[in-house]
């Protein structure tokens, strides 16, 4: 009976050393995966949904000169036909800063789950440097309708005045800095949370 009793213990000494070697395996690959995968997911789709609105806005930096210059020549129709495409495009672009926000939602619900203090505080970064570039794609949407507006009284023979498409446009092209310079500064946010998460 006691030979018997010492093989229970054997077995149950065993079994703890499984369950305790288990329960330290979760817990090092806790450690070692600190990041939410849904923080993860969010912050991709976010981050290719941001680079399309920068590409987007970008490119609306030509037409915009030519919007001037037309201004300029008095070529009201031309410089219509180009802001009319151009608010056009705002629309997908605000179509797309909807999405961004739904995805930095997404990470921000998840950055309690984020362990270290020092990740969260970059992640916070990141996601509060998305949320001004959708607040810059706001006023970029505006200074649109605005220009589009004042070249729709010009075409129909109404007051003008001197240097106002100018300064929208310049306007127009200060939003689209801010843009980029946002969406960078929420790439480096994320380069520093790497950093963290990987040591």
């Amino acid at each position: 009976m006691a030979r018997f009793s010492r093989r229970t213990k054997a077995i149950t000494a065993f079994l703890i050393v499984i369950v305790a070697g288990y329960a330290a395996a979760m817990f090092w690959e806790s450690r070692n995966q600190p990041v939410p995968q849904d923080f993860t997911a969010a912050r991709l789709r976010g981050a290719i949904i941001a680079e399309a609105i920068v590409t987007t806005s970008n490119d609306s930096t030509a037409d915009l000169a030519e919007v001037n210059q037309f201004d300029q020549e008095g070529k009201y129709s031309d410089a219509l036909a180009i802001t009319n495409d151009l608010v056009a495009k705002s629309e997908t672009l605000r179509n797309q800063a909807i999405q961004l926000s739904a995805q930095v939602g997404e990470m921000t619900k998840a950055l309690s789950g984020i362990k270290s203090f020092d990740a969260r505080q970059a992640a916070l970064e990141s996601i509060s440097s998305r949320l001004a570039l959708i607040n810059q794609l706001i006023n970029y949407s505006g200074d649109l309708s605005h220009l589009l507006d004042v070249l729709q009284v010009r075409f129909s023979g109404g007051p003008q005045t001197k240097g106002e498409v100018q300064g929208i446009v310049n306007q127009i092209n200060t939003d689209v800095n801010a843009i980029n310079n946002f969406n960078a500064q929420a790439g480096q946010s994320m380069d520093k949370f790497d950093k963290i998460v990987q040591n």
